[in-house]
């Protein structure tokens, strides 16, 4: 019994030793540790579902636009509320911030390391922003840059310096996942070489030969700053000009949500806060996590029912009336009494009831862009897994192309929008006072 029993230990020993043997078994690459994702500030986690997307109640609109249709959903994580003035302010900032310490970088100011160094003094190549240096207000060259960040002398009103909006541009990459699929990658074994068949669309509308991975490594440039004017431009004979003045940049206004975003606004907003959350988890060592995005108008909807399903609205009931006669969501009401649910304009983010899921204003407030490209009958050639029509409009395309899915109605629509059901458009280039956003991020992790 003795020699069975060390005969075990000695060959445990073998197989669990100083692991640089091979013993011939596939054991899968050892050392990586189980991923728990931690659960991200502020946003609410949706479980994998299926539901009835489509009309809870009668076509009012005879728009015809939308079938009832069975279709499943994957785990995902959404924001509790709409971003906030004061959250896209953050972003804002930041490229504000990265164009400065970018042109302080490349003046070359005396000790100053605007850019990350290696341990020898060298400049890292591809060129990052080392945000840990302080910048000193006082040397002439920073006053100098900081002047040709300002309006021009001439377009200063009351002679005050004020950031030029326009200077405010927002360069990133992204992979374009879908004309990568289009394309074939030819591999020669006889030379030991390959190559690319297919074109990709570029964003300014131009075709080109696919001629490496880089074929599909998107460049974008955006302007960040809200379009403040749509407060003026949207409305006929009407005043709005103290929202124009200071919805944005007034403290009192941080917890509203941000309007005057366009759709690719929103997406350059997505890809930072992705950047933003990811080279915070790189420097302590952690894994990245999933991208930021806009949701999938089927996940929108999803989240909206609150697992309610076939309900009308986000609450589940019929009525947008509570038992003691209140409004449940912030909307236009009573044929134009705007202020009888509590707001005039969009009321701050949460101040209505939650749904099922813990998530606010997923009815009224401000509409919300998605991702998806708005087709009348996009839920009939959709698959009925992660439904998702999208399509990235050049400038060159004809609106009709260019037009993508609001959802959840505003502060200024009729009951009808406001239902889980509802869907409309707008186009992806255009500023609105009564759209904002949301950013949703896919589940990776394990939910205990």
């Amino acid at each position: 019994m003795k020699k069975v029993l060390l005969s075990a230990l000695v060959t445990t020993l073998i197989l669990t030793g100083c692991g640089s043997s091979n013993t011939g078994e596939l054991i899968g690459v050892q050392g990586r540790e189980k991923y728990f994702e931690p659960e991200p500030l502020e946003m609410a986690f949706i479980p994998a579902g299926s539901f009835v997307m489509g009309p809870s109640d009668q076509d009012a609109l005879f728009a015809q636009n939308s079938l009832s249709k069975t279709v499943t959903v994957d785990a995902f994580w959404m924001d509790q509320m709409e971003i906030s003035n004061n959250k896209y302010r953050q972003f804002v900032f930041w490229v504000r911030d990265s164009i400065l310490r970018t042109k302080l970088a490349e003046a070359g100011v005396p000790d100053r390391e605007y850019y990350v160094v290696d341990d020898e003094g060298n400049v890292v190549e591809p060129y990052v922003l080392n945000w840990d240096e302080k910048i000193d207000y006082r040397e002439e060259t920073t006053r100098d840059i900081l002047e040709e960040m300002y309006y021009p002398p001439e377009e200063r009103f009351n002679s005050k310096k004020q950031i030029d909006v326009r200077k405010l541009n927002y360069s990133y990459y992204w992979v374009d996942y879908q004309q990568a699929a289009k394309a074939t990658y030819v591999h020669d074994y006889e030379n030991n070489t390959g190559y690319y068949e297919g074109e990709v669309i570029n964003p300014d509308g131009s075709r080109s030969s696919v001629n490496s991975r880089a074929s599909f490594i998107i460049h974008r440039v955006v302007n960040v700053y809200p379009d403040t004017l749509c407060w003026i431009r949207d409305f006929t004979y009407s005043f709005n000009d103290p929202l124009a003045d200071l919805y944005f940049w007034h403290p009192s206004y941080d917890d509203y949500p941000v309007v005057g975003v366009s759709w690719v606004q929103a997406n350059a907003f997505s890809n930072w806060r992705t950047d933003f959350m990811n080279n915070a988890l790189r420097k302590k060592g952690l894994p990245e996590v999933s991208k930021y995005r806009l949701p999938l108008e089927t996940e929108w909807e999803f989240a909206a029912r609150g697992g309610l399903d076939l309900s009308m609205y986000p609450w589940g009931g019929p009525y947008t009336r509570n038992y003691e006669g209140c409004f449940l969501a912030n909307f236009k009401p009573l044929r134009g009494n705007y202020v009888d649910d509590g707001s005039v304009y969009a009321n701050k983010v949460a101040s209505y009831a939650p749904n099922e899921f813990g998530l606010y204003d997923m009815a009224g407030n401000v509409a919300e862009w998605t991702s998806g490209a708005y087709h009348t009958s996009a839920y009939i050639f959709q698959h009925d897994l992660q439904p998702n029509y999208e399509y990235n409009a050049t400038p060159d395309d004809p609106p009709v192309l260019k037009r993508k899915v609001i959802r959840g109605g505003s502060w200024k629509d009729i009951a009808y929008f406001l239902q889980t059901s509802s869907r409309d458009y707008e186009y992806q280039d255009s500023t609105k006072p009564y759209i904002g956003f949301r950013n949703v991020r896919y589940y990776i992790g394990t939910k205990e």
